[in-house]
């Protein structure tokens, strides 16, 4: 284990982080204000992958493909809303995580018969395709960097939506009580409406700033949806301080457990057994973890209820 490897994979469980955050944030909203589990939020961050494709094909850069792709990001969710969520907030859990799980499938096949199968990418944008020297050997590059600085902007702005505006208001009355905000006259659908289409772009937007560094591919977003759910759970469900403070939590949980979790098995085990245990134990830290916070705080560390 050496520093300049610790460093460089603290920075990419930052990113990881941010990454969670974006989908966590937008889920956690959606979970803690309408009570809705939408197995399907993956797939925005899958589909915000995509437009960016589409968008630099069309636009031939970037940075003008960024905007295009976050609209349709935000229309792709405000018409799912639309024609299929808004149908099924009154049911029960059990119809909605059926009901979005078929989404999932419809919309990891319709990628197939638009885009392919084959994985695709995004070219680096002008001016972040670099890298900085970590040492004399090693570099880091510019535009990770620089996802992480985009991420921690996005939840200081949505930190001061969500705390100092009145629909932030309104959204975390909603996430303690919605039916006592509907019934001061606050028109709920409307609000469940901003919400998604909000929470849907957030995700996006992670799969857009993910596609110049990742494959962009069906499915992408079925194993970070799974981790989303343990940020918003261990964060506590509705907060958005939790989101961002577990999202990172999480991300270098499991970025640095996957790379060093072998070496500390080593410290106690023989070479072979501790090459068997170290990989199983770095897929259940972020488990054990789960487990204990919610051990120790059942309702998340940053619960709705002690804002």
């Amino acid at each position: 284990m050496s520093f300049t490897l610790l460093a460089v994979q603290t920075l990419n469980g930052l990113q990881l982080g941010i990454l969670l955050f974006l989908i966590a944030a937008g889920l956690t909203l959606v979970f803690g204000v309408m009570d809705f589990i939408n197995l399907a939020h993956g797939v925005q961050y899958m589909l915000g992958a995509y437009l960016a494709v589409a968008a630099f094909q069309f636009t031939g850069g970037f940075w003008s493909a960024l905007p295009l792709a976050l609209l349709a990001a935000l229309a792709c969710g405000l018409l799912l809303e639309v024609l299929v969520f808004r149908r099924l907030y009154d049911r029960d859990h059990l119809d909605q995580v059926l009901a979005t799980f078929g989404v999932i499938i419809f919309l990891n096949e319709l990628v197939k018969v638009v885009w392919g199968a084959a994985p695709l990418s995004v070219p680096l944008p002008l001016y972040l395709d670099w890298s900085v020297p970590l040492t004399d050997t090693l570099s880091y590059p510019v535009y990770r960097i620089a996802l992480i600085v985009a991420g921690l902007l996005v939840a200081v702005l949505l930190y001061g939506l969500v705390t100092r505006t009145r629909i932030g208001m309104l959204v975390r009355a909603g996430a303690s009580d919605a039916e006592m905000v509907a019934a001061l006259g606050v028109n709920i659908r409307r609000l469940f409406m901003l919400v998604f289409g909000f929470g849907a772009m957030l995700a996006g937007f992670a799969g857009i700033l993910a596609a110049p560094i990742f494959s962009v591919e069906p499915g992408m977003g079925d194993n970070l949806l799974i981790l989303a759910f343990v940020v918003i759970v261990i964060g506590g469900i509705g907060s958005i301080r939790g989101a961002f403070v577990s999202a990172l939590i999480i991300g270098l949980v499991d970025t640095l457990g996957r790379s060093f979790a072998t070496d500390i098995a080593r410290l106690a085990l023989p070479p072979s057994a501790a090459n068997d245990v170290g990989p199983a134990l770095a897929s259940m830290l972020i488990y054990i973890l789960m487990a204990v916070v919610l051990f120790v705080r059942p309702s998340g560390l940053f619960p709705v209820s002690s804002k």
